[in-house]
């Protein structure tokens, strides 16, 4: 693929990911509305501990990934072309650091909120990120970067 064959091309992404983290969590807090369940475990000091590390996971995956992106001046957009492939620093312990981030932040927001159903819906939208996310970008770049992409994915896992 060319270079003008690159930009032109994209991942075919139409939502902002982040859009499908708040959709799925807006939708347990309206489960947990309409079929309320006990919320005593996350009032514990366990719960609120446990709900700052993750959110502090997610602030390092999240922060490290923004900015390799700028200093590499690639799109941060998934909607958009990449200039390159993100091989090194956090990309060398997951091929999506940001998507990684946002669902340490989910699950975080998730214990210091003390939302079950926002756990329980935590397999649906890894599923959703996974279908309609994740696979749409990784053809794109196999079909933008070829063998390095595939040598790249062959190294380092998906998710962590």
């Amino acid at each position: 693929m060319t270079k003008a064959e690159i930009k032109k091309d994209s991942p075919g992404i139409f939502v902002p990911p982040p859009l499908v983290y708040v959709v799925v969590f807006l939708l347990s807090v309206l489960i947990q509305n309409m079929v309320p369940l006990d919320r005593s475990f996350f009032y514990s000091t366990i719960a609120a501990n446990l709900g700052i590390v993750l959110i502090l996971v997610s602030v390092v995956f999240c922060i490290t990934a923004f900015i390799q992106f700028l200093r590499s001046k690639n799109s941060i957009v998934p909607l958009r072309a990449a200039s390159s492939l993100q091989t090194h620093g956090i990309y060398s312990l997951t091929r999506n650091p940001m998507y990684f981030g946002l669902l340490m932040l989910y699950l975080g927001i998730a214990v210091t909120k003390g939302n079950w159903w926002t756990l329980m819906l935590t397999p649906l939208l890894i599923l959703i990120m996974q279908v309609f996310i994740i696979r749409r970008e990784e053809a794109y770049l196999e079909r933008a970067f070829g063998q390095e992409y595939n040598n790249y994915k062959k190294r380092v896992r998906r998710w962590i």
